[in-house]
């Protein structure tokens, strides 16, 4: 099998590409900072323009921006019909009615992405599935809880935010693994699967379990519902993280489990998915 791998330093291809290889795939890793990885070939380039030419290959997976993917499969120059994984989020289903222009904006971008990647997959023969992740760790690598359990370490305090809606992180090594799955079975081809972790809890459990990863102590300072109604009001650019803290950002693993058989792991971080160690 002959992978090509957009997006193959992210935090979902760090734990991908040792699977492919230890599956004896030969595997082809598009990255803007190609690494020296052994037995990987990487190749410097960016979606959707900037891509180098590989015509062989049995499948394209992808973790970049989906409409650069169906950008550059619309004039991309390979033979075949190769298998094509992607991944979306599902905040194109849980921003699809906020508050905020700019989050709903987001939303439709994602489901518009997502309906021109299948309508180019169809033009060109190619079966496709794309993933619907929620709230991905586990790398030191996401833009989401990596940054606050790193600014507490710095400062040895961590905010905790009251909130009432669910959360269910999953770990990007249980998406690669859905992705290693959806390789081998036809019955995802032209599906769009939620995935989220294999545990819901409340976000303010979710945070409170954050900061006792931590190998550093820190002082927890409890955010209550008042101030964070203030906040929404002081700072704008806020309002939407604070307004979900309520909302439940869930998805339901029903395709994942009954058609790939792939079961995410509960919520258990430890100071590795930031990035660190316990020394």
């Amino acid at each position: 099998m002959r992978v090509l791998v957009f997006g193959a330093s992210s935090q979902i291809g760090h734990f991908l590409l040792p699977r492919l290889r230890e599956r004896g795939a030969e595997v082809l890793a598009v990255s803007r900072r190609p690494r020296d990885t052994a037995g990987i070939t990487w190749l410097r380039g960016d979606l959707p323009h900037d891509v180098p030419a590989v015509r062989e290959l049995s499948a394209i997976v992808s973790f970049g921006p989906l409409q650069g993917l169906a950008d550059w499969m619309l004039g991309a120059d390979f033979d075949g019909a190769p298998r094509v994984i992607a991944t979306s989020s599902m905040s194109a289903e849980t921003k699809r009615d906020s508050a905020v222009p700019a989050e709903r904006a987001l939303s439709r971008q994602l489901r518009d992405a997502e309906e021109a990647l299948a309508a180019i997959c169809a033009r060109r023969g190619c079966a496709w599935t794309v993933f619907r992740p929620t709230l991905v760790y586990g790398a030191g690598m996401d833009k989401s809880l990596t940054p606050i359990a790193r600014r507490a370490v710095r400062t040895r305090v961590f905010p905790l935010p009251a909130g009432r809606g669910q959360r269910q992180p999953v770990h990007a090594d249980d998406i690669a693994h859905a992705v290693l799955a959806a390789l081998d079975t036809p019955l995802v081809a032209g599906k769009v699967i939620p995935l989220g972790g294999g545990e819901r809890l409340h976000a303010g459990e979710m945070f409170a379990r954050v900061r006792r990863s931590l190998p550093v102590a820190t002082l927890p300072v409890p955010l209550p519902a008042w101030l964070l109604r203030l906040g929404r009001h002081a700072v704008p650019r806020l309002r939407g993280p604070l307004d979900r803290l309520d909302s439940d950002l869930i998805a339901d693993n029903s395709a994942v489990q009954q058609l790939l058989g792939v079961f995410p792991r509960p919520f258990r971080p430890d100071a590795a998915c930031w990035g660190m160690t316990d020394d």
